[in-house]
């Protein structure tokens, strides 16, 4: 035993004297990047030059560092898939990746990794790419600082931004993606985390999960897509200080939730959006600290969710707070601040004296009859408020907040 530890040092420092810099470009011996990949050997780097490679579907199965200088532009003549990863440990850096194929068969992607486990993308460009970076069955990988942009104006003519299947330990970071049909998306992921990227103008979703649990997405802004996240038949997710602006549609939302369970959203903001929140079949769900600002609907909960503890949050200036479709109300509202609560606080503890209820009537007229939207604001409406305030008929009698603050949380 002792031999081969005293053997050890000696074969790690052999690994690194014996790995060598292969340079790519037209005054270098090798002007093709497959065969200087092809040349290589374990640990070695593979270093392009500026340029442009076409070159159909550069297959990497060696663990190499693949680094761009001043970022080589690979591109897939919108016939190929560019960059395929087919080894464990490998890093690719510093690339413009470009027209990767399109197909309703196979999911060409610009850079895919396949079944590998400690892979490396960061500071790429992507344009113009069918999926931008695909891992399939891809374990403990980091996707960190890349840009990635696409054009196609129908979602079966585009694939994801950052798309990842059946994976585990995935690192999302500090990536901007445009474009896509969904910015990023989960699905059979677990133990994983998204973190500071930003999502914006996607078809779709600016982040889709399904059947992905023990994952935390913390700090991302998804702005102005199709819809911003939609979270669904997932448990134990984290959302923390993620910012949801902008999503406005007929069927948009901030945040969908759907058959969720055991997760904590907290600390988030959602702004301007149709619908700050949505939620169906949800439950033990702990929400607080977070802001909704200037939404159609500040929450949608439906009849089907329970255990929703909703605590120390803000909600000012939506049009409507909060809208339901049932009387059945199995979840806890308490110590938020809403701006149209018009009670009092006589023993100056800063919290009202009188219970605030959020849902309406109105807002569960317009639940059943969209179209009654027309006489928002009038005084009928106003006066049909008022007096279900005072006498609750069609409002859920126990949807209501007991503590209500006189003063918004800083948040």
């Amino acid at each position: 035993m002792r031999k081969l530890l005293n053997i050890l040092p000696f074969i790690f420092v052999s690994f690194f004297v014996h790995a060598k810099t292969i340079k790519v470009g037209k005054l270098h011996e090798y002007t093709s990047i497959q065969q200087a990949i092809t040349g290589a050997q374990a640990g070695d780097t593979v270093l392009v030059e500026t340029g442009v490679y076409k070159e159909k579907n550069i297959v990497i199965s060696k663990p190499i560092y693949f680094i761009g200088l001043n970022f080589p532009v690979l591109d897939g003549e919108s016939k190929y898939e560019v960059v395929s990863i087919k080894c464990n440990g490998v890093v690719i850096d510093g690339f413009k990746v470009i027209h990767s194929g399109v197909s309703s068969i196979e999911d060409f992607a610009g850079i895919k990794i396949y079944n590998c486990r400690d892979v490396v993308v960061k500071n790429n460009i992507l344009d113009d790419t069918f999926f931008g970076i695909y891992a399939q069955q891809a374990t403990n990988c980091t996707i960190e600082k890349n840009t990635l942009k696409a054009y196609a104006e129908q979602e079966q003519q585009s694939g994801n931004g950052i798309h990842c299947w059946k994976s585990d330990s995935m690192k999302i970071i500090a990536n901007t993606v445009s474009g896509h049909r969904d910015g990023i998306y989960f699905e059979f992921v677990t133990n994983s985390i998204i973190w500071r990227n930003t999502s914006f103008n996607n078809m779709r979703y600016g982040l889709h999960f399904m059947f992905s649990n023990n994952d935390s997405y913390i700090t991302n802004i998804f702005k102005n897509n199709g819809a911003g996240v939609a979270v669904m038949f997932s448990n134990h997710v984290k959302m923390i200080h993620n910012y949801f602006e902008e999503n406005w549609g007929d069927a948009a939302y901030g945040l969908l939730l759907k058959e969720i369970s055991d997760s904590y959203i907290s600390n988030n903001r959602f702004t301007k959006n149709t619908t700050g929140i949505h939620m169906e079949g949800t439950s033990r769900i702990v929400m607080e600290n977070n802001v909704f600002e200037n939404n159609g609907w500040g929450l949608k909960i439906q009849a089907s969710c329970m255990e929703i503890n909703l605590i120390n949050s803000n909600f000012i200036g939506n049009t409507f707070d909060v809208g339901t479709n049932g009387s059945l109300v199995l979840n806890t509202f308490n110590n938020n601040y809403w701006d149209k609560y018009d009670g009092y606080d006589l023993n100056k503890d800063k919290i009202g004296d009188v219970p605030y209820r959020p849902v309406s009537m109105y807002s569960m007229i317009i639940e059943q009859t969209p179209p009654a939207m027309i006489l928002f604001r009038s005084f009928m409406a106003t006066l049909l408020d008022k007096t279900e305030k005072i006498i609750p008929t069609l409002t859920p009698e126990n949807l209501k907040d007991d503590n209500p603050l006189m003063k918004p949380l800083s948040l």
